[in-house]
């Protein structure tokens, strides 16, 4: 029955059978030859479905056959791993040349772009996966811990907030650049001139444009100190200290426009509820209600404080009854399942639909809740021995392009 979820996937299947055969049958050289004529009419579909293509979830990033609709980014992958490949394994080619740097990572920034045109977040962030890859053939090891760095300042100021991100930055970096520069009195003066800023704000809590014009105006002065004085050595060291640290705050502010503008709505939501949005909000309005009681705020500040709680109710309400339900509901099905799951087909939360997207985004949920922490165990270790299986069978190739595509593989997955 392919009106059935069950029945469509067994036809998919099929055709993933045949595929797979077709191309055990074809020459290895085929993919090596082809690989970026591939890539580029790959490029090309990716261009038309941002012309011709329909919306699905917001996403215009499908063909629509008929009754069978198709995703060309899940392709554009397998044709950017294949483009890699041929690039990588390229004689005199090295990833630690910026030349080869610059090129790999166009050939993947190109479909990424294109599908991020497409309003395809999720897919687009599949792509970053790709750093693995060039680690494994000589990519620095501190290019991935930035990365990593990067994605911890994206959770912390989403946590704490641009403005404290930026002031624990700039503490860092006063603290870092008196202990290496100068003495332990200047080192010991700066940390009590800290302490004694951070106490301050405490209590009186200092508007973030006065905090910006003084850190700005304390690193126009550091910067004027070092191209004044003629004594001082290495300054390139010092000008690379404050261009990193200007550079950082660049980046923590455009956190906020990628969080905003370039991630969906129900993504945002996630985060934020994974975040604790929720509580917060909770704890909010608790706090606003405990003020309405208080006999200390005149009839104005009460009004203030009473269109405040109007407001965070609102917004509880509706994360409590738009995406922040899904998530909700999602982790309902999974703890319900306890440790051995109440069997096949017995789940509450999955078959009375409280639960959406069963198939695709909350697919867990399903394992979860009807197999428990055993069932959902098992199919890790399942995931994770495809994982290293793949990594082993790259590693046993003899061609460095047929190695280069398992890990693009494995980075996908």
């Amino acid at each position: 029955d392919v009106s059935q979820r069950y029945g469509s996937q067994l036809i998919w299947m099929i055709f993933a059978f045949i595929i797979a055969f077709v191309i055990l049958l074809l020459d290895g050289n085929f993919f090596t030859s082809f690989a970026i004529p591939i890539y580029g009419l790959l490029m090309l579909i990716l261009v038309a479905v941002l012309l011709f293509g329909v919306t699905v979830n917001g996403a215009t990033s499908w063909f629509e056959i008929g009754r069978v609709k198709i995703q060309p980014a899940e392709f554009a992958k397998f044709a950017t791993v294949l483009a890699l490949a041929k690039y990588l394994s390229m004689p005199n080619i090295r990833i630690k040349e910026f030349k080869t740097k610059v090129i790999a990572t166009t050939i993947i920034a190109i479909p990424a772009l294109l599908i991020l045109m497409q309003n395809d977040t999720g897919s687009t962030l599949t792509y970053v996966a790709f750093i693995f890859l060039l680690y494994r053939e000589g990519l620095s090891g501190n290019i991935l811990f930035l990365g990593v760095l990067a994605i911890l300042v994206f959770v912390l100021t989403l946590v704490f907030g641009a403005t404290s991100m930026i002031l624990f930055g700039f503490i860092i970096f006063l603290l870092l650049y008196a202990a290496t520069k100068y003495d332990l009195k200047i080192t010991v003066f700066t940390t009590l001139a800290i302490i004694s800023f951070l106490i301050f704000n405490t209590y009186f809590e200092i508007k973030d444009s006065f905090i910006f014009f003084g850190i700005t105006l304390i690193l126009f002065s550091i910067f004027l100190f070092i191209f004044t004085n003629k004594k001082l050595k290495d300054k390139g060291s010092h000008y690379l200290g404050i261009f990193i640290f200007v550079v950082s705050c660049a980046y923590i502010y455009s956190i906020d426009f990628a969080f905003n503008k370039v991630l969906k709505e129900h993504q945002r939501t996630r985060i934020t509820v994974l975040l604790g949005e929720e509580d917060q909000l909770i704890k909010q309005i608790k706090t606003l209600e405990f003020k309405m009681n208080e006999e200390t705020f005149s009839q104005e500040q009460k009004l203030v404080i009473k269109t405040d709680l109007k407001t965070k109710k609102e917004s509880l309400k509706e994360l409590q009854q738009g995406n922040g339900w899904n998530i909700k509901q999602s982790l309902i099905a999974i703890g319900s399942g306890g440790f051995t799951g109440k069997g096949f087909l017995q789940g509450t939360q999955t078959k009375f639909n409280f639960v959406p997207e069963q198939s695709t985004d909350f697919i867990f949920c399903t394992i979860g809740e009807e197999w428990g922490f055993l069932g959902t165990s098992f199919v890790i270790l399942l995931y994770m021995a495809l994982f290293l299986r793949i990594i082993f069978i790259a590693e046993k190739q003899r061609s460095t392009f047929s190695r280069i595509y398992g890990y693009g593989v494995a980075s996908i997955l």
